[in-house]
């Protein structure tokens, strides 16, 4: 069952949970010698609400950062939207905020005003907890998966290279039993692979599909020297998470000893849960794609060679929406999409509806 992240709608390019904002700032990408270039100044600006006609949302861009701001309601979620006209590089964006500034909101840019991506978050980084998550706002197709998904970002050169698009994180069974998998555990968080391992540590994780992938290239232990320079070209990576838990801890200090991979049944060729990880989840499995081919000498992860890739889950989503997907899709044994609907068996119907909401 793939479950879709995406950039929230563009009524939402910032959150901010706060009733006064007292500006937006956003300044292009220079030479280091060079000033900046306050690009949001005068540009068009909108709001989901405003105080009064003293704190229109236009303060927010005015570049009078001592006698005019902007305030929204006093409610919460609130937004502002800054139009910069065009694509622009931003080297840095600066919120000057009254006292009662918010204390949790994200930034979103937008190239066409219609796709979105968060560069900046409050509510899911080293510090989240399950308090902080749970319930939150999510960049997920399912308003109930406040769960963070972590990788470390991708670099050619200095360019941090966005995934293409909305990205998939596949809920598969890991074991032959799909009738036995069960939902995550409020709370649980694990951590896939090891930012120090070596190449051939990664070669064998029990995580590993076919490596880093571009053209007609797979099983990269690092990321390839050069790809083909086709637009259908792209970076790609897979990897799977252990999907059996002890069923006592819901982190351990290593972040790995709670989980494990499933096991071959003795005398069979089935997959199932060892005895000391008894309780079988649905399998996690990412799958990203970056744009970059061609020569590929500068492309490295944000924390090192390809093979020191890894990736985080805590798990936030809210039970019931949960339990639904699983029991309906994994459970179910069917291949559904982020609605939990499986269009080879439309009979069955569909977990969520068409807001990806429970009916």
């Amino acid at each position: 069952m793939p479950l879709t992240t995406r950039p929230d709608p563009p009524r939402r390019p910032l959150h901010a949970g706060s009733r006064r904002a007292g500006g937006v700032i956003a300044h292009l990408r220079r030479p280091p010698q060079a000033a900046d270039t306050l690009l949001s100044q005068g540009r068009p600006v909108t709001a989901s609400s405003q105080e009064g006609d003293a704190y229109a949302a236009s303060a927010a861009v005015d570049g009078n950062l001592t006698g005019t701001r902007c305030s929204s309601a006093h409610s919460d979620p609130q937004w502002i939207r800054v139009d910069l006209g065009a694509p622009t590089a931003i080297r840095k964006l600066q919120l000057v905020w009254d006292p009662a500034y918010a204390k949790s909101y994200e930034v979103q840019v937008s190239d066409d005003g219609s796709t979105w991506r968060t560069v900046h978050s409050t509510t899911t980084n080293a510090a989240s907890t399950i308090a902080s998550l749970y319930g939150g706002r999510t960049t997920c197709k399912a308003p109930a998966d406040a769960s963070a998904y972590w990788m470390p970002s991708l670099y050619n050169g200095d360019k941090k290279i966005f995934p293409v698009g909305p990205q998939v994180i596949y809920y598969k069974a890991g074991v032959t039993d799909y009738t036995s998998v069960r939902p995550f555990p409020k709370g649980l968080r694990f951590v896939v692979g090891d930012p120090m391992q070596s190449a051939d540590e990664f070669r064998r994780h029990r995580g590993f599909v076919e490596g880093w992938e571009c053209g007609d290239g797979y099983f990269n232990i690092d990321i390839p020297a050069s790809c083909p320079s086709r637009p259908d070209v792209q970076l790609d990576i897979r990897m799977r998470a252990p999907s059996c838990w002890d069923g006592k801890y819901l982190d351990t200090p290593d972040h790995r000893s709670h989980m494990a991979y499933p096991v071959v049944k003795p005398g069979t060729n089935d997959n199932m849960c060892p005895a000391s990880h008894p309780v079988a989840l649905p399998m996690i499995e990412f799958k990203m794609a970056f744009p970059v081919n061609g020569d590929m000498s500068q492309v490295r992860l944000a924390g090192g060679r390809g093979y020191s890739f890894h990736y985080d889950f805590f798990n936030a989503w809210e039970e019931r929406t949960l339990k639904a997907m699983v029991d309906h899709c994994i459970v179910g044994g069917l291949q559904c999409d982020a609605h939990g609907y499986d269009e080879t068996n439309p009979q069955r119907g569909a977990a969520l509806n068409a807001d990806y909401r429970l009916p």
